[in-house]
């Protein structure tokens, strides 16, 4: 059946979000956006301008929640083994590898650590607006040393009022975290996580985080939490998010087989809630020449247009249904609205991208499209836990339970009071 543009109207498709507690949040709708594009790679600040066109476009459609996949800012390094190859060996020096992974290292951003954010999670959104509250925030922030890149992502956040969900590679001292980092649309920069486990060669690159930072954050939106890639596949590790009650849960992801897909729906039935996953979509061209990358794994040196990474960035309901994707075919907005009362969905597969009413859960055709369509709603997360709730009802604490330590891990600590710097920011010398 076909869909016909809704009326034109003086009320905006999305209400902008007022973080107090005054608003009646079981009327809100929330639009959610995937971003599926590519990182501009070795050049940051290159990125950071493209993160600010794809954020501004998604926030022109009405998102109010924009995710980023794995490892965009700062890149996902596909085809390269840093000098290592198939065999690791630590016999012979890795010359190469070592040139690769300093351009990689510049290419990381510095990221403040997550001691404050508790604070944060714990304030209801009407105290949000709270003097006290605000100044006691603002006052722990800076004095986490935000770095420019994680001050620009906030700004873009406050510019176009979104939560934002943004895959980085994060630099601490001389180690690499892949992480992801959490805004609000007060351009606030709320906390991140870091990847516990990562996978295979990534371990040859990346540090591994620890409890410290699988936060969930109490938005107006919702829940919102994430791990990146094969982190979801860690039951236990799922079970922490579910335990902190999230409710939008991000997977930002470098993983495009079809399985994947397989695993964003199961982990939406397991946990009654909405995931959001996004991946980018990369040619070989996207990448630096050959001259100066080499790309490994795919035989021979790759066309520059070959796709190296076709992306899959979906969105699925508490119930299993797909409301957004897979999409295989490019770069890519992708978005749905999760909410209660009658929604307006944008189409962005048509030119110009039109509005249209339809009740929630509903499923239609585009006329002359095979395309399916979902909306699905809020509620849907309290329905999908009548029958299933994996931390409540459906639980068994008395012979099956969890704990999770959530304390920083370090290598090097110290006991006195006046000097709590960890090792690999101190350089031991006295600071006025």
């Amino acid at each position: 059946m076909a869909l016909l543009p809704s009326g034109s109207g003086s009320t905006p498709v999305i209400a902008e979000v007022e973080m107090n507690g005054g608003a009646d949040q079981s009327a809100t709708t929330v639009r959610a956006t995937v971003v599926q594009a590519s990182t501009v790679f070795y050049d940051t600040p290159a990125t950071l301008d493209k993160a600010e066109r794809l954020i501004a476009e998604a926030a022109g459609y009405g998102s109010q929640l924009v995710v980023f996949p794995e490892a965009f800012v700062g890149g996902y390094p596909r085809g390269s083994t840093f000098g290592f190859g198939i065999n690791i060996s630590m016999t012979n020096p890795k010359d190469k590898g070592k040139g690769e992974f300093q351009k990689y290292h510049a290419a990381a951003i510095d990221v403040p650590a997550n001691k404050f954010s508790s604070y944060f999670i714990t304030l209801k959104c009407q105290h949000m607006v709270c003097v006290n509250y605000t100044t006691l925030w603002i006052f722990l922030l800076t004095e986490q040393h935000a770095g420019p890149e994680v001050t620009c992502l906030a700004a873009m956040a406050g510019k176009y009022k979104v939560f934002l969900v943004m895959g980085v590679i994060e630099r601490e001292g001389h180690t690499l975290y892949c992480s992801v980092l959490f805004f609000d649309p007060l351009g606030r920069y709320l906390g991140k996580h870091r990847k516990m486990m990562p996978t295979a060669l990534e371990r040859i690159i990346w540090g591994f985080g620890d409890g410290s930072t699988i936060p969930v954050y109490d938005t107006p939106l919702g829940k919102i939490g994430a791990l990146i890639c094969w982190e979801n596949k860690m039951p236990l590790l799922r079970t922490a998010l579910y335990g902190k009650g999230i409710e939008i849960y991000c997977a930002p992801t470098a993983d495009s087989r079809p399985v994947w897909q397989a695993s964003m729906t199961h982990i939406a039935l397991e946990g009654g809630c909405f995931v959001l996953s996004a991946n980018q979509f990369c040619r070989r061209k996207d990448y630096p020449p050959p001259s100066e990358y080499a790309f490994a794994g795919l035989g021979e040196e790759p066309s520059p247009d070959t796709v190296v990474c076709p992306g899959g960035s979906v969105i699925i309901s508490p119930s299993g249904e797909v409301l957004a994707g897979p999409n295989y075919d490019g770069e890519a907005l992708i978005t749905a609205d999760l909410g209660k009362a009658l929604t307006r969905y944008y189409m962005l597969s048509v030119h110009p991208p039109c509005a249209y009413d339809f009740v929630p859960g509903s499923q239609f055709v585009l006329e002359d499209s095979d395309e399916m369509l979902f909306c699905a709603d809020m509620g849907e997360i309290v329905r999908a836990k009548f029958a299933f709730d994996v931390v409540g009802h459906y639980a068994r604490p008395e012979v099956l339970s969890l704990v999770v330590d959530d304390q920083p891990h370090r290598p090097v600590s110290f006991t006195c009071a006046a000097e709590k710097t960890p090792a690999a920011k101190s350089d031991g010398t006295a600071k006025p």
